[in-house]
Formats: structure tokens, C-alpha cells, sequence
């Protein structure tokens, strides 16, 4: 099956929002053994809309179209719609109860632009919204599958996820069984190392894709296989995956949509193990990372912003006079910070952060991007030192990342690679 993914609004077209959502449909229906043959983005503008709309559907035997079914005069999708499969616009009792219940649990008025989202086409199936107020819909013609989602990325999310994809599935269930694809997640090591590591790409893969995906968390490793069944599919992808790990494993920390912050929360859980943190450059970030997971309070006992040098000595209890020796972004100091607020927190675990974030602040021997970490838990206090960009806010990333990796090395007893 072959696809095309429209994304609606003006906004979008010119740069004010990101295109999250065709990146998320993309990487979906990529796993289902879809293609894509193009994903187009146009404004709200109807004949711009109705010409893509045609394309789409001369081309592709699946069309999934997101933005602009909400309730404002620049909202054109559900017209569009309606004039193109040359259909009407019926109210729709179990989607105005759905937006009723919406507006009630919120405390909010129903407005009658509201009331107006409960018309959905008439030769359409409706695909309910359980997070907002404008439906999806779901129409077959010509043996082709229309799609249309709201703009709004955890709606369209669920949508895809709850819905489409398994409604999806169940049509290329045969097809999707020969076709696998599996993301490798893996960090501390540019992409270039990376590619030497593996050596021989062509032998490792023997046919199959593997495509390289760097950001500044790591680089995701796709592979993709396509097998005469799925069995055949299976063994390709664990023949691959095993070499791939033999050669880069101390680098890979999950698979598909893990998170580093997910991984180490569970570390940490599993051990029964208590974390405290002290940030100076990250201000906060680490910390916000592993609370992000549900249950942090399992293993997250305190954090500290000590941004400052009068407050790494009142509050980590860093001898003065060793921060004017060494300087508050220094092996040294990095490893007080993390023996410091391991001490004061009671935790297991102290893990402490300080570097040069930039683009100010730099010295000719401590430039932008210098970085160093600390670690310490009952058996070391050790500190690691890290280079960096140029980049202010990718730098509070990498070095996030670095620590939380840090936390993952230490507990599975994975040395570095000096």
C-alpha cells in the first residue's frame, strides 16, 4: 500500500510550528509496512487543498490528512471534504455527546461553533476524539482509504495509535508480517564512529536497509528486512541486530521509543536505589528528566540547582578554597558536587553536572561545550569530562543525556571507552 500524508495550515507553512505530526504518522505507518510516496504540506487555502486532494487520490491508495478541522472561519478541511467526495455534512449525536462531555469535565461553556464540530460527511466513519472536540473521519471509495485527523498532535496521536492503525492492520496483516522494522537507540558515540564500528555494512545487512539517525540524544539505528515470510523476517532482523550489538552494544541503551530517562528509572527501581542531583549548567534539566517517569518518587529523592559558587558551598558543602583552586567547571568539582549531595540527600547515588554552556563564559583553556560530570555511589566518586557544541540549549541536552547515560554505564558496569 502506498501513501501520502497532507499536513493543513498556514502556520506550519510558514515555520511558526513544526511538522510533528507527519513525522509521527511517517513513523507509523513505516512499522505497518506502508510506504510513503510523499508528504506535503499547503496552507489554508481551499484550491490549494481540493489540487492536493486529487493528487493524492490518483496516486495513492491511502491519503491521511491532518489540520484545520477546527471550529474558526480558516479551519477548510471538512469543507474541502465535502465538495471533493461531492458528499453533505450531517450531525453527528455521538460526537456532540463526545464534545458535551468534553466542555463538562473542563467547566467550560458549549459554544455554537462547537456544536458545529459535530457534523461529520455523510459517507464517512467516524473516528472519535476522546481529547478534543473535532472527530476524525474514515472514508473508502474507489477501493482507496481517505483519512482526515485534527492538527492537535495528541489527539491526532491517539487517533493513529487507538484506531487507524489497527483498523490498518487488519487489511495488510499478510503483507505487514514480511516486512520488520527495528530502531536501536544508542548514545555517547557520533554517527561516524558509529558506521566504522560496524564494519562491512553490505555483509552485515546482506539486502536488508539500515539507515543512521543522529540527534543530539544519540543516533537511532532503523533496520528494516523484508523477508519471504515472517519467519525469514524474524531471523534477518535477529541475525542483524546480534552483530550489531556484538560490535556497538555498550552504546545501546533501548530499542523503538524507550527513553534514557525510562531506562535508568528502571535500573534504579529493579536495585532498589536512591538518586539525588546537582546541576549547575543544566539548571534543573536532569532532574526534570528523571521525573518525567511515572513513579520517580521510587528513586528520586532530592535536587539541587547550584548554579552559583555560594551555593555549591552552602548547600553541597564544597570547600571554598577548593573551588577557587580548581574553578567551579573542573574534574575535581564535579566529582564534589555528586559526593556532596550524596551526602547531604542520604541517596545511593549523587550525580552532579558543570560545563560552559555558552555562547558566553568561555576561557581560552575552558571553552563552549566543556563539560564535566560527576559521579558517586558506595563504591567510587569518580567525574568525566565531555566536549560539546557551540549550541546553549543542545549542550543542556548532551550533557542531560551524558549524565543520565553516566547513571546507566555505572549501574550495569559498562566502563568507557578512553
Amino acid at each position: 500500500m502506498k501513501a501520502k500524508i497532507i499536513t493543513i495550515g498556514d502556520e506550519i507553512l510558514i515555520g511558526q510550528i513544526l511538522n510533528t505530526n507527519a513525522a509521527f504518522i511517517g513513523e507509523k505507518l513505516v512499522e505497518n509496512g506502508i510506504d510513503i510516496s510523499e508528504s506535503v504540506v499547503i496552507g489554508d487555502d481551499e484550491d490549494s487543498i481540493l489540487k492536493e486532494f486529487r493528487n493524492a487520490f490518483e496516486n495513492n491508495e491511502l491519503i491521511i490528512v491532518t489540520g484545520g478541522l477546527g471550529p474558526t472561519h480558516d479551519d477548510l478541511t471538512l469543507e474541502c471534504i465535502v465538495k471533493f467526495f461531492n458528499t453533505e455534512l450531517v450531525e453527528s449525536e455521538e460526537v456532540l455527546n463526545d464534545i458535551k462531555n468534553i466542555f463538562e469535565k473542563r467547566g467550560r461553556k458549549l459554544t455554537p461553533s462547537n456544536i458545529e464540530q459535530a457534523k461529520v460527511p455523510k459517507i464517512a466513519d467516524i473516528i472519535r476524539n476522546h481529547s478534543g472536540t473535532a472527530p476524525g473521519t474514515w472514508i473508502e471509495k474507489d477501493g482507496k482509504i481517505f483519512i482526515s485527523l485534527p492538527g492537535v498532535p495528541f489527539e491526532m496521536k491517539e487517533m493513529i495509535t487507538g484506531y487507524i492503525i489497527p483498523r490498518l492492520s487488519e487489511k495488510l496483516s499478510v503483507e505487514k508480517n514480511k516486512r520488520i522494522i527495528k530502531s536501536l537507540l544508542t548514545t555517547g558515540i557520533p554517527e561516524s564512529f558509529l558506521y566504522e564500528r560496524l564494519g562491512d555494512i553490505e555483509e552485515l545487512l546482506q539486502g536488508s536497509a539500515l539507515a543512521f539517525l543522529p540527534s543530539q540524544f544519540g543516533v537511532r539505528l532503523r533496520i528494516t528486512v523484508i523477508g519471504e515470510d515472517a519467519d525469514d523476517a524474524e531471523n534477518q532482523l535477529t541475525r542483524i541486530e546480534q552483530q550489531i550489538r556484538a560490535k556497538v552494544g555498550q552504546y545501546i541503551y533501548g530499542t523503538e521509543n524507550d527513553t534514557l530517562e525510562e531506562v535508568v528509572a528502571n535500573l534504579l527501581i529493579d536495585r532498589g536505589l536512591s538518586i539525588a542531583v546537582a546541576e549547575s549548567c543544566t539548571g534543573g534539566l536532569i532532574s526534570h528528566r528523571l521525573t518525567n517517569v511515572s513513579g520517580s518518587s521510587k528513586y528520586y529523592e532530592r535536587g539541587f540547582i547550584t548554579y552559583s559558587n555560594g551555593a555549591k558551598v552552602e548547600h553541597l558543602k564544597i570547600d571554598e578554597d577548593l573551588l577557587m583552586k580548581y574553578g567551579a567547571v573542573s574534574l575535581e568539582v564535579a566529582r564534589l558536587m555528586a559526593e556532596g549531595v550524596k551526602a547531604v540527600s542520604g541517596t545511593d547515588i549523587g550525580i552532579a553536572a558543570t560545563g560552559i554552556m555558552g555562547p558566553t563564559g568561555a576561557t581560552f583553556d575552558k571553552p563552549v561545550g566543556l563539560v564535566y560530570i560527576g559521579f558517586c555511589d558506595s563504591k567510587i566518586c569518580t567525574a568525566r569530562e565531555f566536549r560539546f557544541g557551540d549550541d546553549r540549549l543542545l549542550n543542556k541536552d548532551r550533557t542531560s543525556q551524558a549524565a543520565l547515560d553516566m547513571i546507566r554505564r555505572n549501574l550495569l558496569g559498562i566502563e568507557y571507552e578512553d
